[in-house]
């Protein structure tokens, strides 16, 4: 139980309460849900039935991590390689995410003590937030002290909780941090729906004008395979899909030991803190408070800066707000917590397994890179370094590594043994529809998609032409950018190394074995 908890943590956390709203909003509210539905019931539950049943199979044959999953799966070199992304995709995601933790501990201390208590516009709180992450120098924050002090407790709690492992550290996180996140999410959403009109000399700017923007559909932006590849990227970004993370918590549990209940279980968990509580918070305050075109304008800022703004808004507004506030947000970090620990737990994970490293000298290896990197966010942020890495690793990087393991699974492993395999002790039994989505329509619909915004945005993307990207209009920010994907570049040929060496590290020792 205490497994399913941490991975339920993993899976509930930042993506939830600030990722999806700016991503809904970002890309036409309504017109965001529909791709948004369809991409979790054709690539969300397949793709976690998948990944955990990867996860333990890899870990009875002794691999915690995706570079010896994927050989379990298919024997030939390049299936090991392939797997490097599966350590990467969440390193990268974490370089940043850890960053974005400290934030909710920061507002946090700032709402007991009131910091932003006071300023309830867009401007006011926009400039609090640029401030507090160093984007700018003003009223409010003059230096980068703040949001360092922070980050410096972030890291330290991070570090405490990997150091401790998964039983002593993770699950406890988890175990008592879900419930009370759920708890007050609900409290708050109580409170969005009976806000009505607070202006009313705008009697436009309701809580019904608010759902309306997320679920009312607009069927004329269904034709952009950008649409298409965010609300993918978010389901997989929400699940923890296509980065590696569930196939290792996976791969402790048991032969035996049920995995499609409890893969359905952590997605559905999920999905209700996502679309209910997520969706019905910071979207519609951010639209009472703000209007709709504001609301676009702080979703296009930044990847997670709408909660950051329209939170704040919704404390000020309510009784003992400074006390619910300072609770929602340190709930919010305990949640990002339990995610960005279990991103980093494959790199750890393949240092311990593969090159049979202790977990202290693990842990303090992956950290000292992991700190350098982080560092490298922090001092650029606001050139846009966050989310570009968001991007390439967040959106685009999941989809690509979710293509590669379903087609492994399902075509070259094959999807009898596959089938097989996942209904071992099984407690529920998967509809056979599903061995067919994952046969057909998953790893089609992933190609298509690929293939269709390759087709669609590839190049002005890669070229940093999209007008609608703040940081790519501006060409001094492309250096900065461009850091970016090369760090990620690196990392993909560091990690390939390791998992080469640790390969030929085993040959050896066979050698060996078999001349004794």
């Amino acid at each position: 139980m205490g497994l399913i908890l941490a991975v339920a943590g993993n899976a509930i956390g930042l993506g939830n309460f600030l990722r999806f709203p700016v991503k809904a909003a970002a890309n036409g509210g309504g017109a965001f849900m529909i791709p948004y539905f369809v991409a979790f019931v054709l690539l969300g539950i397949p793709m976690m039935w998948v990944e955990w049943t990867i996860g333990r199979m890899g870990g009875v044959r002794g691999h915690g991590t995706t570079p010896g999953m994927f050989h379990v799966m298919w024997k030939k070199a390049p299936s090991k390689y392939l797997g490097a992304l599966g350590i990467v995709i969440p390193f990268v995601i974490v370089i940043y995410y850890n960053f974005i933790e400290s934030w909710c501990l920061g507002f946090s201390w700032f709402s007991v003590t009131g910091k932003y208590f006071g300023h309830a516009n867009r401007e006011a709180m926009g400039k609090f937030l640029r401030g507090f992450q160093g984007a700018e120098s003003n009223e409010f924050f003059s230096s980068l002290a703040p949001i360092l002090i922070f980050w410096g407790i972030t890291i330290a709690c991070n570090f405490f909780f990997l150091y401790k492992g998964i039983s002593k550290g993770i699950e406890v996180l988890a175990k008592y941090g879900m419930p009370l996140l759920f708890l007050f999410g609900v409290i708050l959403v109580v409170r969005v729906l009976t806000l009505g009109t607070p202006d009313p000399s705008q009697p436009e700017l309701n809580v019904a004008t608010g759902l309306g923007y997320i679920w009312n559909p607009v069927f004329s932006r269904l034709g952009s395979a950008s649409v298409w590849l965010v609300a993918a990227g978010q389901i997989f970004f929400t699940l923890s899909l296509g980065m590696g993370i569930i196939q290792t918590y996976a791969s402790y549990v048991r032969e035996k030991q049920d995995i499609t209940l409890n893969g359905l279980t952590t997605s559905s968990a999920n999905e209700m803190a996502e679309v209910v509580l997520g969706g019905t918070i910071a979207i519609p305050a951010a639209v009472i408070f703000f209007g709709l075109a504001e609301t676009q304008i702080i979703a296009n800022e930044g990847a997670f800066n709408l909660g950051f703004q329209a939170l704040p808004v919704i404390f000020q507004k309510i009784p003992l707000g400074q006390i619910f506030g300072g609770m929602f947000f340190f709930l919010l970090f305990i949640a990002g917590i339990t995610s960005s620990v279990a991103m980093t737990q494959p790199a750890i994970a393949f240092l311990e397994d593969e090159f049979k490293w202790k977990r202290e000298k693990a842990v303090i290896a992956v950290f000292s890179v992991l700190v350098t990197m982080s560092a490298f966010v922090i001092a650029f942020f606001k050139f846009g370094v966050l989310d570009e890495l968001d991007f390439w690793a967040g959106t685009f990087g999941l989809v690509v590594f979710a293509a590669i393991e379903v087609i492994l699974f399902s075509w070259v492993f094959k999807i009898k043994k596959g089938w097989e395999e996942m209904h071992k002790g099984a407690d529920l039994k998967v509809p056979r529809v599903f061995k067919f989505i994952m046969t057909y329509i998953t790893p089609v619909y992933l190609l298509v998609l690929l293939g269709v915004w390759t087709y669609q945005d590839a190049v002005k993307n890669f070229l940093m032409r999209d007008p609608e990207n703040v940081h790519y209009a501006d060409a001094s920010h492309h250096p900065y950018l461009w850091g970016a994907r090369i760090m990620i570049v690196v990392l993909i040929l560091v990690v390939t190394l390791l998992i080469r060496r640790a390969w030929n590290k085993k040959r050896g020792e066979k050698a060996e074995a078999g001349e004794a």
